[in-house]
């Protein structure tokens, strides 16, 4: 198939690309390379994917109208939009970074993929719509209507016009929120990622909440075993949805809204103790009060997903911690 990944750059966006082009698939990658954090680490991702022949890269903001006709110049069969100005605190910094990236971009792809008859949008949202809603787990059949920041705020605006795309004029579409997602090649701008050079140069790491979160840490390749399966299994509509007590996740339109995490929430205190285990090195702590916006505990409910596409969650924080760290010295020659 010939499939575009927004975003291809990025963190899940280059784990999802290479994963389709192993898989045998055309992908032709989208990212304008933009310096919220060091691009280097973008430009090596995508050194990566320039090694497979059936990978084509359009550099460009999807704001711009112009990149996103470039992008779609071939009638993609498949949009997985992966695109996004990331990072919860920066967007109570710099909103309108959010609203260019996650709107006026959001709004392109909808409308490039209504016009050139995209066959399945799948696009990524975040646990963060889960706001103030402190009902554990977090289920796509409950309300998530109270988001605490401006990113969450965009996200949830983005599984909406995704709605309004399927029900107008019948664009399946898969919206997946992601839990606190990490591991090889991540943003440098995430917790494990300072955590880890923060440890291995002798500085304190920043504990919000006391250390008192937990969070549905999920590795990277299991997010990318969903995106792939949701990718997979073009939305339907739910023959069984009714209008008087409306399920929030599908409708009556080709529609659908899915959890990917681990299902096993985690102390961060463990989670840090994880990091010390697999660098050897204990860790200086600054404890610090909750951040505004901060949502202090997060658990996906993933039975919807693994109903629907089998998926199946397999890597313990301790596993994928110690990869992570094992490419952390291996890209860096620490």
């Amino acid at each position: 198939m010939n499939i575009v990944v927004t975003g291809a750059a990025g963190f899940i966006g280059f784990h999802v690309a290479r994963a389709l082009l192993q898989r045998g698939e055309q992908v032709l990658g989208v990212d304008s390379i933009n310096d919220y954090y060091d691009p280097s680490i973008k430009y090596a991702r995508l050194a990566l994917l320039q090694a497979y022949p059936h990978f084509a890269l359009v550099h460009g903001n999807l704001a711009d109208p112009e990149v996103v006709g470039k992008a779609f110049a071939l009638r993609p069969d498949r949009v997985i939009h992966l695109a996004a100005q990331a990072g919860v605190r920066y967007s109570r910094v710099n909103p309108m970074a959010y609203v260019e990236s996650n709107l006026v971009a959001f709004t392109r792809i909808l409308e490039a993929c209504r016009h050139g008859q995209v066959a399945h949008l799948s696009y990524a949202s975040t646990s963060s719509v889960y706001g103030a809603n402190t009902r554990m787990p977090f289920s796509e059949r409950n309300g998530a209507d109270h988001p605490l920041q401006f990113y969450a705020a965009t996200k949830r605006a983005n599984e909406l016009m995704a709605h309004s795309y399927s029900d107008l004029f019948g664009l399946p579409t898969t919206g997946l929120r992601f839990f606190t997602v990490y591991g090889p090649w991540g943003r440098p701008d995430m917790a494990l990622f300072l955590f880890t050079r923060n440890m291995l140069e002798g500085r304190p790491i920043q504990v919000f909440n006391h250390g008192r979160h937990t969070r549905d840490f999920t590795y990277v390749d299991d997010i990318v075993e969903g995106v792939i399966r949701a990718s997979d299994r073009i939305a339907t509509s739910n023959p069984d949805w009714d209008a008087h007590n409306p399920d929030p996740a599908s409708s009556r339109a080709p529609f659908r809204i899915y959890n990917i995490g681990n299902s096993t929430p985690v102390p961060l205190a463990a989670y840090i103790e994880a990091i010390e285990k697999a660098l050897g090195v204990k860790a200086i702590r600054e404890y610090l009060p909750l951040q505004a916006g901060d949502v202090p505990d997060t658990f996906a409910d993933v039975g919807a997903l693994a109903a629907e596409v089998g998926y199946r969650p397999s890597t313990p924080v301790q596993v994928g911690v110690e990869r992570f760290v094992a490419w952390y010295r291996a890209y860096y020659s620490v």
